[in-house]
């Protein structure tokens, strides 16, 4: 694919940066689109992301309908049909400031300021439309082959509440219309999918506006929730795991020795309490920390892999809060192991093949990045050297292939990032491994090695799920609601067909609960086809038991299937061994 630099020279651009520059065109096509329908429009920013495009507009007081949408995406298909040439050229800072003053771009005149004093500035032209950019850009609009406008949204100016609202319009663009059509479909697919409208079908939680951002699991939820976290513990008790629980609330001197309130008091909610600052955790490691010192350890207990269910409270701006995935309590599967030295690459491959359990168990793929030192950090360059080499080690021993991540570790340490791919194959940080060399230190951290010397610890910070409530959001999507049986919140519905078979149709409620089976009896005078529908289509329910005459004479029941909308007459007991077996072995 040809392009044009912003140093006017036309070649093939690397393959893998095709998307983005096609996309990043796109940005401009529809910039252009907005100022010939909205000629006062001034423009922010306009990147091209993972996701497609997006530009951010002044647009006074005008607020846009979907038809007016539908008419900046009709206006792009014009440009493009005009085929318009995209030049480049270079000006000197001065001479971009004059450019832009002189056509009433105020937000690119603020962006020209915060720039290098020295650099030159780079613009692309087409036709009437100039925009500042490093390019580079297709060489014609009509290059431009499949493109959509998706949407909008508010955005901060700077992403400061402070500065002017602005109308953020998005878009997607690939390069030909095959693939922008398999997108569409997928995001189509993707709202069939979506955990908030599933969940609210199957009566798994809620949201209120008395608590943004804090989930209200319901009954079924609950049940849920709940078989996620017994496979929890029961893993990690094979695993030699112990569980702790710590406090939700601390002094804030603690933050203060952990270096949370220094890097991260911004997303923490603090209360006065006996006139001293403490806060609500963000976070559980600290309170695993104390546990471990507060008692002496030596080398031969080592390592001590603590476990704990910790609710945290993280404040996220309201405008980012997303049903299940973005909360601002959520309950965090946590382990901090503290270990010698030279336990590190086997604890990490512990928590590697545990954390690939777990994915493997819900039939998640998944691809690795390693994380490296972030700009706002604490400890010495020799720790962050050591633990990050521990964590490539392990890795490179378990033959796994990973990405690096530059800077985006956490500030204490490195990390290893799990991301996983569901069915529609959308990726998902979940799982993460963080070596860490300071807290240890902070919190003066010790262990008795074998000569009777005082010796410092070494800490993982490690989960599976992630945040139990987004990773319940995640599965929903996945699995479209149709959870495996040892997962369904309801395993099994009773369905009665008529009052003469309601006294054997309780019988065999009765017996599926005493089993342990999750199960319900729908006795409502209602046709039975409807019934079946309600369970299997809207509740999702993996088996649906239903109970006529003829199965309260001959003792039977007539079981029909969720995925496979078949039935077949058993047994009560036939059946109860049946299920009992999936959820045992949790299939």
């Amino acid at each position: 694919m040809k392009v044009i630099y912003n140093d006017g020279h036309v070649g093939e651009c690397p393959q893998e940066e095709e998307l983005h520059i096609i996309r990043h065109t796109a940005a401009h096509i529809m910039a252009q689109a907005i100022k010939r329908l909205y000629p006062d429009a001034m423009f922010a920013y306009g990147p091209a992301n993972e996701k497609g495009f997006y530009y951010d507009v002044d647009l006074g007081d005008k607020k846009l309908s979907d038809e007016d949408l539908q008419n900046i995406e009709k206006e792009m298909k014009k440009i493009v049909k005009e085929n318009i040439p995209v030049k480049t050229y270079i000006l000197p800072r001065d001479e971009a400031l004059k450019l832009m003053e002189s056509r009433g771009e105020k937000y690119k005149v603020e962006h020209i300021g915060d720039l290098d004093d020295s650099a030159p500035i780079s613009f692309y032209e087409q036709g009437e439309y100039i925009d500042m950019c490093v390019g580079p850009h297709l060489c014609y609009t009509k290059a431009l082959k499949a493109f959509k406008i998706m949407g909008q949204s508010g955005a901060y100016w700077k992403n400061d509440k402070n500065n002017t609202m602005l109308t953020r319009i998005n878009g997607t663009a690939f390069a030909s219309q095959a693939e922008l059509e398999e997108h569409l479909k997928m995001l189509e697919e993707a709202e069939k999918r979506d955990h908030r409208k599933i969940g609210k079908e199957m009566g798994l939680f809620m949201m209120s506006e008395e608590a943004p951002g804090f989930p209200f699991f319901l009954p079924k939820g609950m049940a849920l929730k709940n078989a996620l976290i017994e496979y929890w513990r029961e893993i990690h008790t094979r695993e030699n795991y112990v569980e702790i629980s710590t406090p939700l609330i601390m002094n804030r001197h603690l933050w203060e020795t952990s270096g949370h309130w220094d890097h991260y008091k911004d997303n923490m909610y603090s209360t006065i309490i006996d006139e001293d600052v403490y806060c609500v955790k963000p976070m559980n490691c600290p309170g695993g920390v104390m546990v471990y010192a507060s008692k002496p350890h030596s080398y031969r207990e080592l390592p001590i892999r603590e476990a704990e269910l910790g609710i945290v409270h993280r404040h996220e701006l309201k405008g980012a809060l997303h049903g299940l995935f973005r909360v601002r309590c959520f309950t965090q599967d946590d382990a901090h192991i503290f270990m010698r030295r030279e336990q590190i690459t086997d604890e990490i491959i512990g928590v590697v093949h545990l954390i690939n359990e777990v994915y493997t168990k819900f039939g998640f793929k998944y691809f690795i990045e390693l994380s490296t030192r972030p700009e706002d950090s604490m400890g010495s360059d020799e720790d962050w050297e050591a633990a990050t080499n521990g964590l490539k080690e392990a890795l490179e021993k378990l033959n796994l292939p990973y990405i690096i991540n530059e800077g985006d570790g956490a500030f204490y340490g490195p990390k290893i990032d799990f991301h996983l791919e569901d069915c529609l194959g959308r990726t998902w940080q979940c799982g993460t491994i963080q070596l860490d060399f300071q807290m240890p230190l902070n919190f003066e951290l010790e262990y008795v090695d074998e000569n009777g010397e005082r010796q410092r610890p070494i800490m993982i910070h490690r989960v599976c799920f992630g945040s139990i409530e987004r990773f319940i959001g995640i599965l929903t999507e996945h699995f479209a609601g149709k959870f495996p049986v040892w997962l369904a919140p309801v395993q099994a519905r009773v369905l009665v067909v008529s009052e003469k078979s309601d006294a054997y149709a309780k019988e065999v409620y009765e017996k599926l609960r005493e089993a342990g089976v999750r199960c319900e009896l729908d006795d409502r005078n209602e046709k039975i086809g409807y019934m079946i529908r309600e369970a299997q289509v809207v509740h999702r329910i993996p088996y649906m038991l239903v109970i006529g005459q003829k199965e309260a004479e001959s003792g039977t029941v007539a079981v029909r299937n969720r995925d496979t909308a078949q039935t077949e007459t058993m047994t009560i007991d036939e059946f109860v061994t049946k299920i009992t077996k999936e959820i045992k072995d949790r299939i």
